[in-house]
């Protein structure tokens, strides 16, 4: 009992330490700005597959392809400048983070539009709540440091 009441307080030390360090607010609040532009790129391409007759799903999967290469580009040479890598190897780790939101975007969207939302407010709702996701993903294992 004693080890799983140290673990907790250890962990809980080391969030309240990382909420206090300012520079992982400004770090979020560049990887927000990223986010927005992929946000209007996911949704613009999202939009012109669907009104082009794509199924909003494989709308979904195209759309977020063209925007995970601009969220990666501007991540890396932006948002997580002092944290580069093998290029390679950052990407890939970011495209995996990015498969994980796009599953979980995949799941909401669906159950979103089979609750009778439009596909678009849809998907615009599942973006903003996988956020988290990737930004806990990618700051902690694609552009971690060392």
């Amino acid at each position: 009992m004693n080890n799983e009441v140290s673990a907790t307080a250890t962990a809980t030390a080391r969030w309240t330490s990382a909420l206090r360090r300012s520079h992982n607010w400004v770090q979020l609040g560049k990887f927000c700005a990223v986010g927005a532009s992929g946000y209007a790129v996911n949704l613009a391409v999202y939009t012109a597959l669907v009104d082009a007759g794509l199924h909003f799903n494989v709308a979904a999967a195209c759309s977020f392809l063209v925007a995970v290469t601009n969220n990666y580009t501007w991540n890396r040479i932006w948002t997580f400048r002092g944290a580069r890598g093998h290029v390679g190897l950052q990407g890939l780790r970011f495209f995996l983070v990015s498969l994980l939101a796009l599953a979980a975007n995949e799941l909401l969207l669906t159950a979103f539009v089979a609750a009778g939302m439009g596909k678009v407010l849809g998907q615009a709702i599942a973006i903003v709540l996988v956020t988290p996701i990737n930004f806990v993903g990618n700051k902690l294992w694609s552009f971690r440091r060392g």
